[in-house]
């Protein structure tokens, strides 16, 4: 019997180094798995479009803003600025004669016609002078294509994308390759580009690659 005891304790202590190999390959198998499920929740075309398109749009638009009325010279608004120029060019408003400190510009009937046809257009009155202040979308960023999405870990990856702008009838005036644009002398057409909305609105797209993490919510751009 004693025997008996001494043999049933050799099998049970060869029996727990087995069970944990068996558990510790169990383990292996089991971060194989879950990295390999992992791997393949790469970020996805999507995903990646959605996320890239809310990222343009939140850039926010490209806008003119002029105004209507007696318009006092300022260092935000001055009727003799390029910008009221190449309206007037266009035959969208018309610039009078000073009266003092005022400067009359009147919206011509083409300028009418032409505002109504550009959608999210906004018109204010207000001031001491009761002037009309125009803010015209000029031109927003579109995406082109599919992205080309590159994983890079579990919960990263890149996606190199191109955008082009997407320009309105404004859009269109002020393009800096336009004849309108090109009007102007070297100087002008260099403010009309840094300060009042100007680009080569038809040039090449641009390119660009952008960084994605998952979180708890899902991919999201990387902030870093």
């Amino acid at each position: 019997m004693f025997e008996q005891e001494i043999a049933m304790e050799k099998r049970e202590s060869s029996v727990v180094p087995l069970l944990l190999i068996v558990a510790l390959i169990i383990a292996i198998v089991g971060v194989a798995v879950y990295y390999l499920m992992e791997n393949r929740k790469t970020l996805t075309s999507e995903e990646a479009n959605g996320l890239i398109s809310t990222s343009l749009k939140a850039q926010g638009a490209v806008t003119i803003h002029f105004q209507t009325g007696n318009v006092v010279a300022s260092v935000e608004e001055r009727p003799y600025d390029p910008n009221y120029r190449l309206l007037e060019k266009a035959g969208l408003i018309k610039i009078g004669k000073d009266t003092g400190r005022f400067t009359p510009v009147a919206l011509t009937p083409k300028g009418e016609q032409f505002l109504a046809a550009i959608p999210g257009v906004s018109k204010t009155q207000g001031g001491k002078e009761n002037a009309l202040t125009y803010v015209v979308p000029v031109a927003d960023r579109r995406l082109l294509g599919t992205p080309k999405i590159t994983p890079l870990s579990i919960g990263r990856a890149t996606a190199e994308f191109t955008w082009a702008w997407e320009p309105t009838q404004m859009g269109e005036l002020l393009d800096a390759a336009g004849p309108l644009v090109r009007s102007f002398n070297t100087w002008d057409r260099s403010r009309l580009i840094s300060k009042y909305g100007a680009q080569f609105y038809h040039g090449e797209p641009t390119r660009v690659a952008m960084s994605f993490t998952k979180g708890d919510k899902g991919w999201q751009i990387a902030t870093e």
